[in-house]
């Protein structure tokens, strides 16, 4: 029996980069068969890009937008005048069942806000949650993953004791999902790793979780904990995993720029950083936000993943990828059952 392809809608049209990072990433995917990829934005714009570029035509669809709403626009106002932009426009696709997930590397207040108005919430969920991942030291899940996820990321920036049990049954799916972990840890993060310590929302939430025998918990955990991996998925609100989402991003560049600065002052440090070339480079790889593509919106009885607004045609690529995947393996399901209202009392 022939595989059913997933539809993936991409927003081409708000990132930093332009539109063609995105069709040209697209155009490439193509070509594997992995999906069916509707392209939406500028409908001439589009073409012109994929008439330059190699794709399979069968794979691969536009869908005229007329309108686009940029970095700078204010999510609220851009939404209500913008009914035609390529966001709205991508998320409609998703709502009516022409296509399974939606990627865009466009406004993150308007993406969730546009999947907020097209969306429902799954039964028993009151605040969604955008989930990212950062590199750590440990390895985990069947592929061997450099990273641990974090939600939430700036959906929901403060969040109850219930809402953080939420995150943490989403944010196990969602790691069950796409790394093949089959019981992932999960913990909290706080200011000390005693039970008491943090919060009134996140004190209560250790309690719940604790009994919670569905979930892998293993406690809370500081920020220390995160470079090492120390859990699979790390919950707290969007406001704190917000700041510290940008501050580990912040410290790979920082790193590699000191790096570069020692290359160029002494010429034992340039021998010295020429012979550990393998290492860094490996080590670039792993710290570099690209390989990961995008961070999914959980929560919703739709599938959303949000690029880096500064995502270039890898980026995008391996944000379709995650889109993919997901839709194939039915996390929105998986997620579904695990927070059915009543089951994280």
């Amino acid at each position: 029996m022939r595989r059913v392809l997933a539809t993936i809608a991409i927003d081409v049209m708000g990132s930093d980069q332009g539109l063609a990072e995105a069709v040209r990433a697209a155009a490439e995917l193509s070509i594997r068969g992995d999906a069916h990829l509707v392209l939406v934005g500028e409908g001439s714009q589009i073409q012109s890009i994929l008439n330059r570029s190699q794709h399979e035509r069968s794979r691969i669809s536009v869908h005229h937008a007329s309108q686009t709403i940029l970095m700078h626009d204010d999510p609220k106002v851009a939404l209500k005048t913008l009914h035609d932009s390529s966001l709205t426009v991508s998320a409609a696709l998703v709502a009516s069942g022409n296509a399974d997930a939606l990627v865009t590397a466009g406004n993150t207040g308007a993406t969730i806000l546009a999947c907020a108005a097209a969306f429902n919430p799954l039964p028993g969920v009151k605040r969604t949650a955008l989930a990212a991942v950062f590199p750590t030291e440990r390895r985990r899940g069947q592929n061997d993953d450099p990273f641990s996820l974090i939600l939430d990321v700036g959906a929901t920036l403060g969040a109850s004791a219930e809402t953080l049990v939420t995150f943490a049954h989403m944010g196990a799916a969602y790691a069950a999902c796409i790394s093949g972990n089959t019981s992932p840890t999960v913990a909290l993060l706080s200011n000390g790793t005693e039970s008491h310590k943090g919060l009134p929302p996140i004190v209560s939430a250790h309690e719940r979780l604790r009994r919670d025998e569905r979930l892998n918990f293993i406690g809370n955990i500081e920020g220390l904990d995160l470079p090492r991996g120390s859990a699979d998925v790390v919950v707290t609100d969007g406001f704190t995993g917000n700041v510290v989402l940008k501050m580990l991003e912040g410290i790979g560049e920082t790193v590699f720029n000191l790096g570069r600065y020692a290359y160029r002052s002494r010429w034992t440090w340039r021998a010295g950083l020429w012979m550990l070339r393998g290492g860094l480079k490996q080590l670039k790889d792993v710290t570099d936000w690209r390989q990961y593509g995008g961070a999914p919106i959980l929560g919703f009885d739709r599938l959303c993943i949000k690029a880096h607004g500064r995502s270039n045609q890898r980026a995008i690529a391996n944000a379709i990828k995650v889109a993919i995947k997901a839709s194939e393996q039915n996390l929105v399901h998986q997620i579904g059952q695990r927070i059915a209202p009543g089951e994280t009392e």
